[in-house]
């Protein structure tokens, strides 16, 4: 006899759409998800959409290029290209840069860390990509964001929680606000929670660690 093992997806960012995906795709297997940072949205804004909204200098035009982003990183080592991106990131603002310059370029090299994110951190985070390079991380998400999966039904029927930092840089995209704040969400994610952290970022699970991790854990008590 098979015994079917049920789980629990847990998705930032990017990562937050294959959590979605596979909780359509099989639902019989999943017992709910969470997700940081990024609501789910049946369709993915591609570059045309993009392009209709923010003007090209926004970084996700910039790093869907090929080679543009790669030049970009490639001006600096590994720890000071995460540290711009953290930098960068951690604001309220989408990064836009103008036609003279590269996303890196938006960053002073005296700016501070956020104070939630330490020098070891960063030396850590920086020997990682040293190895790896930063070439998945460009192509998995900037440079796939858009494909038609084309799938026959695209309702998240599974419990949900999305969690969002109430200073997350997510809320400037067209629509975004809009779709999180009001009951538009649960039209795609009929059983979904939403929770805000005031304070937090895109990088609300570092900056609210305990915070985020009983948010979880209460999450998973109510639906296993």
């Amino acid at each position: 006899m098979t015994c079917l093992v049920k789980v629990f997806l847990v998705g930032k960012d990017f990562g937050a759409s294959p959590a979605y995906l596979f909780s359509i795709l099989h639902p019989e297997r999943v017992l709910g998800v969470i997700t940081l940072g990024v609501p789910y949205a049946p369709a993915p804004p591609g570059p045309s959409m993009l392009h209709k909204y923010l003007p090209e200098g926004f970084y996700m035009l910039r790093w869907k290029e090929p080679g543009r982003a790669e030049a970009d990183f490639g001006r600096f080592d590994a720890k000071t290209v995460v540290r711009n991106v953290y930098i960068l990131f951690s604001r309220s603002e989408l990064p836009i840069a103008n036609e003279n310059q590269e996303i890196m370029d938006l960053v002073d090299p005296d700016t501070p860390l956020p104070s939630w994110f330490t020098e070891e951190d960063l030396s850590i985070y920086g020997a990682l990509y040293e190895k790896s390079g930063f070439r998945t991380a460009l192509q998995v998400p900037y440079r796939t964001v858009s494909d038609d999966l084309k799938l026959a039904d695209t309702v998240v029927k599974v419990p949900t929680l999305l969690i969002m930092g109430g200073k997350d840089y997510v809320f400037k995209f067209p629509g975004i606000e809009d779709l999180i704040k009001s009951e538009k969400a649960k039209e795609f994610v009929p059983n979904l929670e939403v929770t805000f952290i005031p304070e937090g970022t895109h990088f609300v699970q570092e900056q609210f660690p305990e915070q985020v991790n009983q948010l979880i854990l209460a999450f998973l008590a109510k639906n296993s």
